[in-house]
């Protein structure tokens, strides 16, 4: 788990550094397609369960990694913006809780979000933060 936690950290700092300079950050704030009944899984290879995103209506939910997580979040496509609240997840105890702790961080401080063809990028502000990619 601890892997885990290190490569989800190392890979947003990697991807935030790089796709700043990318076409995607320019569409930062934009117009972006709906993430209506989308799902989403991270796009860093991590050991251990791969966390992911599911988005239904105003609902999310998923996997963290070892638990599974639900909210609520509102989604604007004419801006871009994401908004997740009402967190809640289950409670089994994993080796290192920080790195689902990090991941719910994380997606609870994303407020835009980008998509450009198969991938979904979680932002704060200019700042990546989750990297996914389209699960059928």
């Amino acid at each position: 788990m601890k892997n885990l936690f290190l490569s989800i950290c190392a890979a947003a700092v990697l991807v935030s550094c790089g796709a700043m300079s990318g076409s995607s950050a320019s569409k930062v704030g934009k117009s972006q397609p709906s993430l209506a009944n989308t799902k989403w899984t991270l796009a860093d290879h991590v050991k251990g369960k791969i966390p992911t995103l599911n988005i239904e209506g105003e609902k999310l939910n998923g996997n963290a990694g070892c638990n599974n997580y639900f909210g609520t979040v509102k989604l604007d496509a004419s801006n871009g913006a994401f908004s997740a609240g009402q967190m809640g997840s289950t409670r089994m105890m994993c080796d290192n809780m920080s790195v689902e702790k990090n991941f719910m961080d994380m997606v609870g401080k994303a407020n835009k979000y980008v998509v450009s063809g198969n991938t979904l990028e979680l932002y704060q502000d200019n700042l990546l933060l989750l990297k996914f990619n389209k699960s059928e």
